[in-house]
């Protein structure tokens, strides 16, 4: 095999590939990114057996053939090459050669036959949306989940298509947050729950411009994102989702509209005082006009008024701060909505079409 490619066309593939390269498999093979060019393109392919990506490469084939080289040293030698022409040539014993002006790399690699091959995706049912929509969507809900819960439910987003809505939801046992979008066409219902950490890195390589667009493909087992040059495939979780809809109030005793900034500004304050451990919550003392906020911990007090408006019951209820500022941070509207039912309830933020809702339980206080 010899390919050649520019450096930039070569790194930015490289980059891409190695979201779904494991570093902790005892499966060597996995440690590798599969450089396939036995056909009429160029293909890098990574697989850790729960994300799989397979991405096209632009360059030049002189010589077809394929080999598995070790991804995070692969990547390595190419970000410390120069800028140009690299080439790529293999022998017979599956050694690399990777050349580039006068520099001259040799890498051992493996037999791109072993590499395990990508999953099958029913390709009968897709959605297509943007990919800067996506992308945001999993912004807004993405931080309510616990990549470490013994739960796998709590690990994954549910994926749902209804009524001709796409929503994802995502929670951790203390919030939810669900972030929903209306369709264009009519879809058949349909629901999946897709592992956190797919979500995460189809966020990091998505594209900002929405005009681009992605292709989503459901199947039983696994769903395929689509977009670019490059395909994401991901094994599901399996199992029920929870039944978000039973634990969402729309009964509010207190309605207050407060300027998300300088909410924000508030809590980053009142972070100041909170250190790693520590449990403290944050307590609002809501009444007509404002929000005095305090908290109180081993480092200090701080007690701050937030002007707002309020409707409803004067109120006093506890969070934890990083709770609320998560949900606060990924809002794009000037102002906020929150509603609350009572002082041990769970308090709300959304907006009047709920296409988003962010729903956090309180911290008991004294």
């Amino acid at each position: 095999m010899k390919l050649i490619f520019s450096k930039s066309d070569l790194l930015k593939s490289i980059n891409i590939s190695l979201r779904a390269v494991s570093s902790k498999t005892t499966v060597p093979i996995l440690k590798n990114i599969l450089i396939d060019a036995s056909g009429q393109e160029i293909r890098f392919l990574t697989n850790d057996m729960e994300l799989a990506i397979e991405t096209t490469v632009p360059g030049s084939i002189i010589e077809r053939g394929k080999i598995a080289i070790e991804a995070r040293t692969f990547s390595e030698v190419i970000r410390k090459l120069p800028d140009g022409l690299i080439s790529i040539e293999t022998n017979e014993r599956m050694v690399a050669t990777i050349t580039c002006e006068k520099i001259i790399f040799t890498l051992p690699g493996l037999d791109g036959e072993d590499f395990p091959h990508m999953p099958e995706v029913d390709r009968d049912y897709s959605l297509g949306i943007s990919q800067f929509t996506l992308k945001e969507m999993i912004r807004q809900t993405i931080f309510s989940l616990n990549m470490n819960e013994n739960n796998k439910l709590m690990t994954g987003e549910l994926f749902e298509i209804k009524d001709n809505y796409l929503r994802l939801v995502a929670l951790d046992g203390h919030r939810i947050a669900i972030r929903r979008l209306a369709l264009g066409g009519n879809y058949e219902d349909r629901k999946c729950i897709i592992p956190g950490k797919t979500l995460n890195e189809i966020s990091r390589i998505l594209s900002d411009n929405i005009e681009d667009r992605v292709e989503i493909f459901l199947s039983a087992n696994h769903v395929m994102f689509c977009f670019d040059e490059t395909s994401v495939y991901t094994r599901l979780v399996d199992g029920e989702y929870f039944r978000i809809d039973n634990m969402i109030s729309r009964e509010y005793q207190t309605e207050v509209l407060a300027n998300r900034r300088e909410f924000i500004s508030c809590l980053d304050r009142s972070s100041l005082l909170i250190k790693e451990g520590d449990n403290r919550p944050i307590v609002l003392n809501i009444i007509d006009g404002f929000i005095e906020i305090n908290i109180q911990s081993s480092y200090g007090s701080l007690s701050e008024d937030l002007d707002v408006e309020k409707q409803g019951k004067d109120l006093r209820i506890g969070f934890n701060p990083r709770f609320l500022g998560d949900a606060l941070k990924v809002i794009d509207e000037d102002d906020v909505h929150i509603y609350f039912v009572n002082g041990k309830a769970p308090g709300y933020i959304k907006d009047e079409e709920e296409n988003y809702i962010y729903m956090i339980l309180p911290v008991n206080v004294l």
